[in-house]
């Protein structure tokens, strides 16, 4: 089976991790810090503090910007239920908005229609590895999360996504763009916000109490990113080369819509299949190719909302899947895959 996703390891990332293992100090510490610094410094932002996992940065996000009860979230209905999580722990409303008509971000139109006096911020998915019309959100004068999940190393303008909104965070998870195991970090040019995350994460022998999260990396995780990052580069245009591959045979379908290419990094390559998804996903098994919806399930679902209040979310429900990408796919994989596909 060509497995939907795989993590990229190498021996170099093995050695970084056992010299923190031979180094005794395997909890938060130096190379933390170090991996701190470095990732602030490729993304270009002031500061950033590395964490448990890209749920915990987006959590420590909206605490930086004091979301609380009676403040609205909006937050797309096409992504994973963790965006949903985080705004919950806060006690926080989210205001779920739908995508756009033509790929899979967040839809300017439709969040103008659903902000009111309440919202205190959007959190704004590049998803998939396609950049959001960022400078657009900007513009409503509402605090920005960007949610760089997918998008570790995406630009726009030649510009590091991450780079633009009042707060952005990333995850590390095995099979994102550059892996920790778990893991995250939250980043801002704003040094108040990033005070009060380091002080919630500095949850232990502190002079005063609050309620504080454990939300450290460890170094053993942080050797890994770093030894990642140094990487992320050679992995996004290996990803590209394979949607490139994809693209050359799958065009050729008329029952097939492929991803919009400017500036994606192709964390997922999400087709929109014109049929039955449910019979495309068991035909491509039994090829023993394992292809999947890229969201499980869209949140308005899960909250009950109206079905007609969401159509372009709907829409990709019923016709988006995700195929195998990732830098360990080999070229002649990728060929047997569309081939399949189309």
């Amino acid at each position: 089976m060509i497995g939907h996703s795989r993590p990229t390891i190498n021996g170099r990332d093995i050695a970084s991790t056992i010299r923190v293992l031979r180094s005794g100090h395997l909890a938060n510490g130096p190379v933390c810090r170090e991996f701190e610094r470095s990732f602030s410094k490729f993304i270009g932002v002031a500061q950033s503090a590395a964490v448990a996992s890209g749920t915990a940065a987006l959590h420590l996000a909206l605490s930086a910007l004091a979301a609380g009860p009676g403040d609205e979230i909006i937050i797309p209905s096409f992504v994973c239920s963790s965006v949903l999580n985080a705004v919950s722990y806060m006690g926080a409303t989210a205001r779920l908005a739908d995508i756009g008509p033509e790929g899979f971000n967040l839809s300017l139109d439709d969040v103008k229609k659903r902000r009111s006096k309440r919202t205190k911020a959007i959190i704004l998915p590049h998803l998939f590895g396609k950049p959001a019309e960022i400078r657009d959100f900007l513009k409503l004068g509402i605090p920005i999360i960007e949610n760089c999940a997918h998008s570790s190393g995406a630009e726009s303008g030649r510009k590091k996504l991450g780079s633009f909104g009042s707060l952005s965070v990333f995850s590390f998870y095995a099979t994102k763009m550059l892996t920790t195991g778990y893991g995250g970090m939250v980043c801002s040019d704003n040094a108040s916000y990033m005070r009060r995350i380091k002080d919630l994460i500095e949850n232990d022998e502190r002079p005063d109490y609050r309620v504080r999260y454990n939300y450290k990396m460890s170094d053993i995780s942080a050797a890994l990113g770093l030894s990642q990052l140094k990487r992320l580069d050679s992995f996004i245009a290996e990803r590209r080369k394979l949607a490139g591959i994809y693209g050359q045979v799958l065009s050729r379908s008329k029952f097939i819509t492929l991803p919009s290419g400017e500036g994606h990094i192709y964390f997922r390559y999400v087709i929109r299949v014109r049929g039955d998804i449910e019979r495309f996903i068991n035909e491509m098994a039994k090829r023993r190719i394992e292809a999947k919806r890229p969201v499980f399930k869209p949140l308005h679902r899960y909250l009950g909302l109206r079905r007609s209040d969401f159509p372009n979310t709907e829409a990709a429900y019923r016709s988006a899947v995700s195929l195998p990408i990732y830098p360990m796919l080999s070229g002649r994989q990728a060929g047997f895959i569309a081939a399949a596909a189309v």
